[in-house]
């Protein structure tokens, strides 16, 4: 789990990224049969005096809910900061959980206005969802027990592999590697949980994710620190919901003056990875990868 062998990895052109590696699934990333319901406009946001904002709660260290019961993490980070340069208070945010595949119904049912949930950005997902710039760039990772690492995609052939529903992880064995069977859940408090008791063989979900679990759980590695494309994250909001989309990206790009995310990454990631991860192999500033 070497610094530079993630980011030599990490280092590929976002050209070959966009290629079909972590392509979303046909639900991208969400249940599409929520009933549609019209999004709340930025004037209507700022009349009612709060942003709800869906983010996770057990993908620690991008979003979850600590020991004191309160909510953590990269991507909460960012949605406090848009609640107070919005609404002057980063008390402003309420904050929904949801799971990989409930995010893109919870934009389309109008559940919330932003989604700040580590969302890969694919081709499929815009089609039902309008993404922001990006904030943070990641690629695939394998986790599994030392006592058995699983450190090439091909040990995984006749095994079980965890992912979770409705993520890039779920898609990328699904098309590439049929040989695989995946056992899949609907959270990642559950899919860790399996690791843990043996139900499977390894886990992949973003790399970002695994390493950090790993760093927070003996006796397992990323033996595989990155498969599939270098891909990245942003906001979402309701597709058409043009007035609101437009107002984050331009809070992206302030913020990137600022160099926000890197302080975020040393907020929230830094007492996570240590040295293990240079934040330029993940940040995203201003919107520019």
């Amino acid at each position: 789990m070497k610094k530079k062998l993630l980011g030599a990895l990490l280092g590929i052109t976002m050209a070959a990224g966009l290629l079909a590696g972590c392509g979303q699934a046909k639900d991208n990333g969400g249940n599409t049969g929520g009933a549609a319901a019209k999004a709340r406009t930025l004037s209507e946001i700022k009349e009612a005096g709060t942003i709800k904002i869906g983010v996770f709660s057990d993908k620690n260290p991008f979003g979850y809910v600590d020991s004191n019961g309160k909510i953590q993490g990269y991507d909460v980070y960012l949605a406090k900061r848009l609640a107070k340069d919005l609404l002057g208070s980063e008390d402003k945010v309420e904050f929904v959980y949801v799971e990989a595949a409930s995010r893109v119904e919870y934009l389309k049912s109008a559940k919330v206005d932003v989604i700040l949930a580590n969302f890969t950005v694919t081709d499929e997902r815009k089609e039902q969802v309008d993404f922001a710039l990006p904030y943070m760039k990641v690629a695939l990772g394998v986790v599994s027990p030392d006592a058995a690492l699983i450190n090439d995609v091909s040990q995984l052939k006749d095994k079980t592999l965890i992912v979770v529903k409705g993520t890039t992880a779920e898609t990328y064995f699904s098309e590439n590697h049929p040989e695989i069977k995946l056992l899949k859940f609907d959270e990642y408090q559950e899919a860790y949980d399996a690791l843990l008791d043996g139900r499977g063989d390894a886990f992949s979900t973003d790399n970002t994710e695994v390493l950090a679990w790993a760093l927070q759980n003996k006796g397992f590695t990323v033996g595989i620190e990155s498969i599939g494309n270098l891909d990245t994250i942003a906001p979402a909001v309701q597709k058409g919901n043009k007035e609101l989309l437009d107002w984050i990206n331009s809070e992206i790009e302030t913020l990137g003056k600022e160099q926000f995310f890197h302080k975020d990454f040393e907020e929230t990631l830094k007492p996570v990875y240590g040295d293990e991860i240079d934040p330029e192999n993940l940040v995203v500033e201003g919107g520019q990868v």
